[in-house]
């Protein structure tokens, strides 16, 4: 599995590009694309890789994701219901070329440079959620000002970054096949022992060469990623599962040992699984 360029279709003269995924899983596979995409989730859940950093994606959420940052939302298999996400495709020269260079939306280079590491808004608001459905529904018109109506809103929100460092470096086509087919295996077998031998395999690469690589590439170790993964699986099995015990979503999550689950929970989440249930169920 590559990194794969992927191409948004729209009408020649369109600045804007709409689109509504509504199927039971979103697409699965590390993509990347030019055009900036600014997505609501409507309904679903799962896990979001955005360059090498992971975290998680439900309904109420609103993602921006820069130019060519390789992304997958990864939808949770389990639930039974259809993924729904609305979503806004555009580019900085959608416009012309210098047509956010203009003094009256210099204000807007923040959210540009937001964009290149992806970024969630921490608590979307009412409007920011209703601009998408008004836009989907609207004129072109109608469309071209609402869109500017939301760039304000989302410049202005209070996010959470999705990845740190992801402007910093670009995919070469060989690294997006090794990193795709290293992020595939992990989704596929979190909840398994995954030894060094198998997954260096994944990249065509000798275990020692894989650990340097991989340090190298996302300034953690591939133990730290697949910890990342199954804590991740964890926090949703604490908000959805309340008859399983912490043992056994540390089980159900990968881990070995509900003493490793503890003190690798309190290392990422800084609290403990029994405090974040409670949180959560609130």
């Amino acid at each position: 599995m590559k990194v794969l360029p992927f191409t948004i279709p729209k009408p020649k003269r369109d600045a804007l590009i709409i689109q509504e995924d509504y199927q039971m899983g979103f697409y699965g596979f590390l993509h990347r694309h030019e055009e900036l995409q600014i997505s609501y989730i409507a309904q679903g859940e799962g896990v979001l890789i955005v360059g090498d950093a992971i975290s998680s994606y439900r309904a109420g959420d609103v993602v921006v994701l820069g130019s060519n940052v390789p992304h997958v939302f990864k939808s949770n298999e389990k639930l039974k219901q259809p993924s729904r996400m609305i979503s806004i495709f555009f580019t900085q020269t959608s416009f012309g070329a210098d047509f956010f260079q203009t003094e009256e939306l210099k204000s807007l280079q923040s959210f540009f440079k937001k964009s290149e590491n992806g970024f969630k808004l921490q608590s979307p608001s009412v409007k920011s959620i209703g601009l998408f459905s008004d836009i989907q529904k609207s004129t072109k018109l109608e469309r071209f000002i609402l869109f500017f109506q939301l760039l304000k809103q989302l410049n202005s929100a209070k996010y959470v970054a999705l990845s740190s460092f992801q402007s910093e470096k670009k995919y070469k086509d060989i690294e997006g096949q090794r990193m795709g087919a290293v992020f595939q295996y992990t989704m596929d077998h979190f909840r398994e022992k995954i030894t060094l031998q198998a997954i260096a395999k994944e990249a065509a690469m000798t275990p020692n060469a894989f650990c340097n690589y991989f340090k190298k590439r996302t300034r953690k170790t591939y133990i730290t990623f697949l910890n990342e993964i199954r804590i991740e699986e964890a926090c949703k099995l604490l908000r959805e599962e309340k008859d399983l015990s912490i043992a056994e979503i540390a089980e159900q999550s990968g881990f070995q040992n509900i003493s490793n689950f503890n003190r690798k929970f309190k290392e990422i989440k800084k609290e403990k699984p029994i405090a974040f249930r409670k949180r959560a169920l609130l």
